[in-house]
């Protein structure tokens, strides 16, 4: 885990670092916990700042990286190991344990495939071959066999004979799980309205808890006669600790300020501490006596906001693992600007700057004289009939109708060779434009053969070019371009322009003209053939032909012509929305020139290289300050580390300069090569003829990168440039140096003039040594091989160019527009602030600038300040002369936000110097309590040790002195991507009730899974492939989690662990029809079949899979009618519990029951098994249950095999976890719901095509085989309605009346407790997709869908109909009469919102074969556990 901490600081490091701690698991043996992970903190420190060591530690506390670590675990069981192995390598699939037979392997190793590498493997940093065997070690760093492997493998790998990639393996993991950190836990009052508790008894074991000072498990044992009054005292203590009394409305009404009054009276280094208290416990602290606030503070009351460094953290998407992310990317720059001793102001300044995200999209300027224009919108009679104002951009058309307005808004540029095939069809697509009057100024650019000697009749493109000027002079261009495609209906489909067809078109149009004269070698009409081609060439664009489109080159897969009228109309409706904005801000007015306003916008260039444009750049990082500045001592030089390195390069560089008044310059270019050589020389005076071109505040700086070993021969002419920059004035430099680089000056040079005497005397022979230095320089920092050629523009690094790449004035020109639009210039404005001398101060600008633009561009930072702060601002200094991050921090302290924050705040500020501001953002005139639950937010800043100096067991959510009186549910408030379950406790934690407990309520959940989410489209259509399944696995395992896709946004989830894994699509039909075509967000390139991920750390995982019907399945459609293949019954995401395990074959013959429902809480549990039992009793048909896995107990899923055995049924537990994008709720019941109806399309197999809800809380009477078929007449689901048979219930009806009157009509409001589900037809009708959708537009008013899972259905009944179920389905006393309980088939137990019985007493009451089936279950668990089950699964009668 350290290893892969100090490796995201770069491969370098961690090669460094693992030299370092080779063998370190000797100490293992005798020093205690303690102090081994001191020893590798220590260790881990000789490349780390302190900053950066305080990370780590918390990285280790969070156990940040573990997953990467389980990842290598993973790759290494799929390999799999050889037995009894403590480290193997792997050599293109070969394994061996033993050092000796590497050699042995390697020899046959090339004939083999080589194996998959991932993004973030380890690779030995030795010289990159492509040819040469990978090798990967599996070991555990540290450990001897480790050491002694790497030793071999890292001396070869150097050598350049072998890859050699590192992975991280344990050969026998100790069993014993960690505890993680990192997430939320709630306890939630429940209401008590209805007693819904479970009265069976948990057996618990003694306790020695102290309660304000007393241990009454040593009092008890000592004084055993006072066990009662003891008792009694304990219970007293508590109470008299924890009492919660309601509040008064007008008691409540301040609430929000009193706490922050509180938090602000009290000692600054107190105050996180009383806010974490008071939010995480408010419900108990409620009623203390606040003072008031006499002053209210004019903010958007009650928001929580969070910024570090003016980056918005949301804290519903972050969670600790993204956090320490951020801290670490923040800190590179924090601790760059830090260490190029920027303090104070001046850093949160520089931060704040807006750098400039690299732009995808640049565009050339058209302004040329090259371009020959066919029209002009302005000035062309044609649209005289138009208007001209940009004001008519804002006039309100039919969507998709394009504005016909009098200004060159819409430009479109072709690059053309007349007599390229493409050409013919992309000058009709022109015409066709032209004559149907789109707004769209079209030009040419005719790139034809630029020799001298060359005729129209022995190049057909000449000819063309002369003739196209012959019409246009005796004509107009218009006239041009209609003959030119009459020219080109001439040529057949599949020929290019030949000779003949033009002399013989021109015969017989211009009958009268002279072609010797026009296409001949005397013609008059060849002005300007060469520059077509030289703007071409010096634009830099790719291959023709190439279209523009306002200077933006479409790609080479738009340009087919087919595409390429859709593709500029679309253009032309994207940039309309663009300009209407420029209209509206007042950018573009009336007398702009619209195209001078377009060519001066920021990703406008003068050429488009893609070197100086690409996307992907390297930096060098000039934030070390090394200890020497000495480059003449060689041996002294190569000790140093690459930052050191390059820090003494950039303070002994010596420059060409052309200063700004100031003295300073904005940019600075390093020029890399070997001076001995053309190339070098031609590259050097390119930039420095440039340098005189440019605008002031450039200078050039020359590194000698020779071909050979510096020697006093090769490398006369770089000392000859560094002698006169010792001894000659500035300007005079330039000039000499220009004289030296011309070639025959430097041949002289060669011969031995007086130059050469001059170099040769002793002031110069000390020269050589500093050059091998920056060779060294150019070979490992910069890669370059010897003599090769690169260019550093402040810090980035453009090379190396290939032998012929030249890197002409214009790219300089090029490089200095893009590196001072970027933030050159904005940093030089705060650099000048900051008053230093100018050489100082130019370097600090090259060096900012390089820190800022290679530092990932993230969203953009806001500069919060507060006025008038003294009383609603707690601030905390940071310690001097530290780096700092600046944390502000906006929340109210009665809310959710707080509860998170305030121990999010305190870590942090024991992780990180932060300087702090906590702004107290109150609510006003609270009507309800803020907060109804108590909040612990488990995060540590280091790794904790017990006194014993072992580790301690880990971190918990810890409740102390809650109140006794209210009823509590537990929630866990986990990362996105976390899957967790209860494995243990005798509890039932969904009904806390402290009351009635003796000792510690204990409950341990585990991490179960980490999600793997995507989206998924089908390429054709954009749509998502609605019920396409995919699968996820291992190499040897391919299937082992599935899922099915929805259509809303194309959403899949797939469970998973730490690993690498691939995604395919599921065998049979998904298959069959489709294919994938590209992926993004995976690990494997985005066109290859193969879709591998891995996953390797707590974050979200999200991926993007473009799929696409196979050419013959066009029409096929997936859920259709036709069978499903074999093989489709495997379940999705689930483990499959009892029942017989038949082939696929037989198994589809049977004929199966399939009931899902839902429990929380043991007393639901109970009723669930009686349910299961009233199900079976009355049926003689198989029976699978489903029930969803997310809230069941510890204890139901140890004793459900158990009854599986006895009564004979298959069980299920399918779980799913609620997507992001949908809108959550926070309690536990609405979300419970929720699961009841709003995944019913995903939650089951394909192969499932009906399926029957019942509710825990019923009683089944009849064969539950006849709901299954009953016909449901093209519904996709039945329901019952509510009785209206029980008379003196009237009153509380409420479908009667107000909007479910309205909107039902004369339709019935239907109860949610029982329904049957048509699978098939669901899924086929997209009902799923339909109630999400509705859910979510509905979800967010906080008072609809009060009783989500019965008032979404009803609420669809006309997008999705309901078939009502005959009334006899579904009878309840609250409802129903006692004449209709006869027939009844299923008893609900519904809540009396009129007695309020409790559920319990209900049940006995009505059902009188609900005390059998319950003392039947009752005495099936006694056995279960008497039979020797282990202590813990089963607490006594459960049931």
């Amino acid at each position: 885990m350290y290893s892969e901490f100090i490796g995201e600081d770069g491969n370098e490091k961690f090669w460094q670092f693992i030299d370092t701690v080779k063998e370190l698991t000797v100490y293992k043996q005798g020093e205690s916990v303690r102090s081994y992970y001191n020893l590798v903190i220590k260790k881990a420190g000789q490349f780390l700042t302190d900053l950066k060591v305080n990370l780590l530690k918390f990285a280790l506390a969070l156990r940040s990286y573990s997953p990467a670590v389980h990842a290598s675990q993973q790759i290494a069981g799929d390999e799999p190991p050889p037995e009894a192995c403590p480290a193997f390598v792997s050599i293109h699939g070969q394994h061996s344990c033993s050092t000796k037979d590497v050699k042995k392997l390697l020899k046959a190793a090339s004939g083999r495939p080589k194996p998959y590498l991932y993004k973030n493997d380890h690779t030995y940093p030795g010289i990159n071959k492509t040819d040469v065997p990978v090798v990967i070690l599996y070991a555990e760093i540290g450990t001897k066999k480790f050491a002694s492997f790497h030793k071999i493998l890292s001396e070869r790998a150097q050598e350049g004979t072998l890859v050699y990639v590192l992975r991280h393996f344990v050969a026998d993991p100790k069993p014993k799980k960690m505890l993680l950190s990192g997430y939320g836990v709630e306890l939630a009052i429940k209401s008590t309205e209805y007693k819904a508790v479970d009265d069976t008894k948990v057996k618990e074991d003694e306790d020695n808890s102290e309660v304000q000072g007393f241990f009454f498990g040593t009092l008890k044992k000592s004084h055993p006669d006072l066990e009662e009054q003891l008792a009694e005292l304990r219970k007293h203590l508590l109470e008299s600790t924890n009492d919660m009394a309601p509040l008064k409305v007008w008691e409540m009404q301040d609430l929000s300020f009193q706490a922050a009054s509180r938090i602000m009276s009290v000692p600054k280094f107190d105050a996180l501490k009383l806010m974490q208290d008071v939010s995480q416990n408010f419900p108990s602290k409620a009623s203390l006596s606040f003072q008031h606030l006499s002053e209210t503070i004019g903010v958007h009351p009650g928001d929580g906001e969070l910024f570090i460094n003016g980056l918005h953290i949301d804290l519903d998407t972050h969670n600790p693992f993204s956090i320490l992310d951020i801290l670490r990317g923040e800190g590179r720059v924090l601790e760059g600007l830090h260490n190029l001793g920027i303090k104070g102001e001046h850093q949160g300044k520089l931060l704040r700057l807006p750098v400039n995200a690299v732009d995808d999209s640049y565009a050339l300027d058209i302004r040329h004289p090259t371009i020959m224009w066919i029209n002009d919108i302005e000035n062309d009679p044609v649209y005289r009939s138009w208007p001209t104002g940009v004001q008519e951009l804002l006039r309100a058309t039919f969507p998709g109708v394009i504005r016909q307005i009098r200004r060159n808004f819409f430009n479109l540029v072709l690059f053309l060779d007349p007599v390229q095939e493409e050409s013919v069809e992309l000058v009709k697509l022109a015409e066709l434009f032209y004559k149907h009057k789109i707004p769209l100024r079209i030009g040419f650019v005719f790139v034809v053969n630029t020799k001298d000697e060359i005729d129209g009749f022995s190049d057909a493109g000449v000819g063309f070019y002369r003739l196209l000027n012959y019409i246009a002079d005796e004509y107009d261009l218009s006239q041009a371009l209609m003959s030119i495609v009459s020219l080109y209906n001439k040529v057949d489909v599949g020929d290019t322009l030949s000779v003949d067809t033009l002399s013989a078109y021109l015969k017989k149009k211009f009958p009268k003209a002279n072609a010797e004269r026009i296409i001949g070698k005397e013609s008059e009409y060849d002005d300007k053939r060469k520059d077509g081609a030289l703007f071409y060439k010096k634009s830099g664009l790719g291959a023709l032909p190439l279209a523009l489109f306002n200077g933006v080159p479409l790609s080479q897969d738009e340009m087919d012509p087919e595409e390429l009228e859709t593709i500029i109309l679309q253009r032309i409706m994207d940039t309309t929305t663009a300009f209407q904005r420029a209209v509206f801000m007042g950018q573009l007015t009336e007398g702009s020139d619209v195209v001078d306003y377009l060519m001066e916008q920021a990703n406008v260039v003068p050429r488009m290289n893609p070197l100086i444009l690409g996307t992907d750049r390297k930096y060098l990082d000039f934030t070390a300050a090394p200890v020497v500045d000495d480059w003449e001592d060689t041996t002294m030089f190569s000790f140093l580390d690459s930052r050191d390195k390059t820090a003494v390069m950039a303070k002994r560089m010596k420059y060409f300069k052309n200063s700004d008044e100031d003295g300073m310059s904005t940019l600075t270019i390093w020029i890399v090569g070997d001076f001995e050589r053309a190339s070098g020389r031609k590259l050097l005076l390119n930039a420095l003829k440039h340098l005189q071109k440019a605008s002031p505040g450039v200078r050039v700086g020359v590194i000698n990168n020779p071909s050979g070993k510096p020697s006093e021969d090769n490398t006369v002419l770089y000392r000859a440039i560094w002698a006169s920059f010792l001894t000659q004035k500035n300007k005079a430099t330039a000039d000499f140096v220009q004289k030296l680089l011309k070639e025959e000056s430097s041949q002289l040079l060669q011969q031995g003039t007086k130059i050469k005497e001059l170099l040769m005397q002793n002031t110069f022979r000390a020269c050589v040594d500093f050059i091998h230095s920056q060779q060294l320089f150019c070979r490992d920092i910069l890669k370059l091989g010897p003599g090769e050629r690169a260019v550093i523009s402040n810090g980035r690094i453009l090379g190396p160019f290939e032998e012929q790449e030249d890197f002409t004035v214009e790219d300089f020109h090029l490089l200095e527009k893009i590196t001072l639009s970027g933030s050159a210039e904005k940093v030089k404005a705060t650099v000048k602030q900051m008053g230093m001398k100018p050489k100082q101060a130019s370097d600090l600008v090259m060096k900012v600038d390089a820190l800022l633009t290679a530092a990932p561009k993230g969203e953009v930072r806001r500069d919060v300040h507060f006025s008038k702060d003294s009383h609603s601002v707690l601030h905390l200094s940071p310690r001097e002369n530290e780096v700092f991050y600046d944390v502000v921090a906006i929340v109210d302290p009665l809310t959710r936000e707080a509860q998170k924050m305030s121990s999010l705040l305190i870590v942090l500020s024991q992780v990180v110097n932060v300087k702090l501001q906590v702004f107290m953002n109150c609510r006003a005139k609270l009507s309800e309590m803020p907060l109804k639950s108590f909040y612990r937010f488990v995060l540590e800043s280091d790794v904790t040790f017990l006194a014993n100096d072992t580790v301690s067991p880990g971190p918990a959510a810890r409740f102390m002195e809650l109140p006794e009186s209210p009823l509590l549910t537990l929630n866990m408030i986990t990362p996105e991507s976390w899957m967790v379950q209860a494995v243990s406790s005798p509890h039932d934690l969904d009904n806390i009730h402290l009351q009635e407990v003796n000792r510690i309520v204990m409950a341990e959940y585990e991490l179960e899974h980490l999600l793997l989410e995507g989206h998924c489209f089908d390429l054709s259509t954009g749509q998502p492939p609605r019920g396409l399944q995919f699968t996820l696995g291992m190499s040897r395992d391919p299937l082992m989690y599935d899922t099915i896709v929805m259509a809303n946004l194309g959403y899949f989830q797939l469970k998973a662990n730490p690993g690498a894994w691939i995604l395919r699509l599921r065998v049979g039909r998904s298959e069959d029809i489709y294919q994938v075509l590209t992926h993004d967000g995976t690990d494997s390139p985005a066109d290859t079949g193969d879709v591998r991920v891995v996953l390797n750390s707590f974050h979200s995982k999200i991926i993007k899979v473009r799929v696409q019907k196979k050419a013959d399945k066009i029409n096929e459609d997936l859920l259709s009618e036709t069978s499903e293949s074999k093989g489709i019954w495997d379940s999705i995401a689930s483990i499959t519990g009892g029942g017989s395990k038949k082939d696929d074959g037989e198994k589809k013959k049977e004929d199966v029951l399939n009931i899902f429902s839902v429990a929380s809480g043991h007393l639901y549990e109970r009723f669930l098994r009686i349910m299961m039992l009233s199900v079976l009793r009355h049926t003689k048909t198989p029976v699978k249950f489903w029930f969803l896995k997310n809230y069941l107990s510890p204890s139901f899923k140890e004793t459900i095999s158990h009854m599986a055995e006895s009564y004979g049924f298959q069980y299920e537990l399918v779980q799913y976890k609620w997507p992001r994008w949908l809108h959550q709720q926070t309690e536990k019941q609405r979300i419970i719901w929720g699961y009841k109806i709003l995944f019913l399309d995903v939650l089951f197999p394909l192969a499932v095509d009906k399926i029957i809800f019942v509710d825990a809380d019923q009683i089944v009477r009849a064969d539950l085989k006849e709901l299954r078929d009953l016909d449901l007449e093209g519904a996709p689901y039945g329901y019952t309605p509510f009785c209206d048979s029980r008379r003196e219930m009237e009153g509380y009806r409420f479908w009667k009346t107000g909007y479910w009157a309205s909107h039902l009509g004369h339709r019935k409001y239907h109860i949610s407790a029982l329904y049957v589900v048509d699978l098939k037809k669901f899924r086929k009708i997209a009902a799923g997709d339909r109630l999400r959708g509705q859910y979510q537009a509905l979800s967010q008013d906080p008072n609809s869908l009060s009783n989500l899972d019965q008032d979404l259905p009803n609420n669809m009944i006309h997008q999705v109909a309901i078939k009502s179920l005959p009334q006899e389905w579904l009878w309840c006393e609250t409802w129903c009469d006692d004449v209709s309980k006869v027939t009844a088939k299923t008893i609900d137990l519904c809540n009396n919102p009129k007695t309020k019985e409790p559920k319990l007493m209900a049940a006995a009451r009505i059902v009188p074969e609900w005390a059998e089936y319950d003392k039947e279950l009752k005495d099936l668990l006694r056995l279960v556990e008497e039979k020797g089950e282990p202590q813990h699964l089963l607490h006594a009668g459960h049931l």
